[in-house]
């Protein structure tokens, strides 16, 4: 993704080729900070105060300070427009600023949509199924603490897959590094349970929400690796990725290996729901 635009709340545009954050900044010398990522639709955040009301939880699990979200509001809207691009990715960066000093440092980004993603949604997720036992504070959060989880990624690559799908270490499902995990058993459609250690995406729940229009039934619950495998087909939702089918696991095809016809009519539901005036 190539960067278009820096806005600081309550400060305005910064230079995109400069850097915005002190070296002493809490949220850089110790990885003590939240952050939001959301797809804009023709010039327009999906789902924007949700996603500032997750900034505000996430921040209140880290004893950070409370996120200004009217001036973080303002930044964003400001970074969209100065950016160019009508179909772009947002980023919220919130940090508690210099150790000791403050104040707060909020931050919006603009930057391109990642490249390949609607190839990829074709050809559909490989997935390697990695054990995880992650943090219950912090797998609640969107922190910027992010290393484990790219490790997760690189080694989900090593192994020639595109992804990983986190499991716990008795094989019971949680989600992939940065999005949530589905499945579909007929017409019902199968994620795990926000009483477990993962994160609430923003994006599953409007998932959640247009499942019942596009004739599935959602069900949450603890499911162990088993169940996802043998599914009639699986899929990830993210803000960026959206829905994206899943065709194998350690290399054994899901769902006869090829994009389920869920994920489809799911992904352009909220395409519609995105994009609609």
């Amino acid at each position: 993704m190539t960067l278009l635009a820096v806005h600081a709340a309550g400060v305005g545009a910064l230079p995109v080729d400069r850097p915005a954050v002190h070296a002493d900044d809490e949220g850089f010398l110790r990885g003590r900070a939240v952050f939001e990522t959301l797809r804009v639709y023709d010039g327009r955040p999906f789902r924007l105060e949700a996603h500032l009301e997750r900034l505000r939880r996430s921040a209140s699990l880290l004893g950070l300070p409370e996120p200004d979200g009217a001036s973080l509001a303002v930044a964003g809207t400001e970074a969209i427009r100065d950016g160019g691009e009508r179909d772009a990715v947002l980023r919220f960066l919130w940090t508690p600023g210099r150790e000791g000093m403050g104040p707060p440092t909020g931050l919006a980004l603009v930057s391109t949509l990642p490249p390949g993603l609607e190839e990829l949604r074709a050809r559909g997720l490989r997935l390697a199924v990695l054990s995880w036992a992650p943090g219950h504070r912090l797998a609640a959060t969107k922190s910027t603490s992010y290393a484990e989880n790219l490790a997760a990624q690189d080694e989900a690559q090593q192994r020639g897959c595109d992804d990983a799908l986190l499991v716990s270490a008795d094989a019971v499902v949680l989600e992939a590094p940065t999005a949530n995990v589905w499945w579909r058993e007929g017409n019902r459609l199968l994620t795990p349970s926000l009483e477990q250690p993962i994160l609430a995406g923003v994006t599953r729940g409007a998932i959640w929400e247009l499942a019942p229009e596009a004739g599935f039934i959602p069900e949450e619950g603890v499911f162990r690796l088993e169940r996802a495998a043998g599914a009639d087909e699986l899929f990830l939702s993210s803000s960026v990725r959206e829905v994206m089918p899943v065709v194998s696991l350690d290399g054994s095809p899901v769902g006869g290996g090829r994009p389920g016809d869920a994920a489809g009519a799911l992904q352009r539901a909220l395409r519609a729901c995105a994009t609609a005036a």
